[in-house]
């Protein structure tokens, strides 16, 4: 059975609130269907890129977080390229950077949420 689908844009408020009330700074980077676009996060710490993170739906209808670009989120020109090669794929995608103190933290709480 498929969850309740919660709206992109309701999720993106949601995060950059949540990023705020811990003190630190979010940005959409790219805007997408308010409704059902897919979510990619690039969490960062300090300025530094750690993970990029995709909110995808499984076949057993649950949402998850999703590293969806090991070991190359500090690399910016493959951080660059993943997104221009995702828009072009998904342009309904929304894209947000989060730069938040215990980055790793904030992750594991977001795949909680789902």
């Amino acid at each position: 059975m498929t969850e309740p689908r919660l709206a992109s844009n309701v999720l993106v408020g949601a995060l950059l609130r949540r990023v705020d009330s811990q003190g630190g700074f979010g940005a959409v980077l790219a805007k997408g269907d308010p409704m059902s676009g897919a979510v990619t996060v690039i969490l960062a710490e300090k300025g530094r890129k750690l993970r990029i993170l995709e909110r995808l739906l499984h076949p057993d209808g649950r949402y998850e977080w999703e590293d969806v670009l090991p070991q190359a989120a500090e690399n910016e020109e493959e951080v660059e390229k993943f997104l221009a090669r995702r828009r072009k794929f998904d342009p309904d995608m929304w894209v947000l950077e989060l730069d938040i103190a215990s980055a790793e933290r904030f992750a594991a709480e977001m795949k909680l949420i789902g």
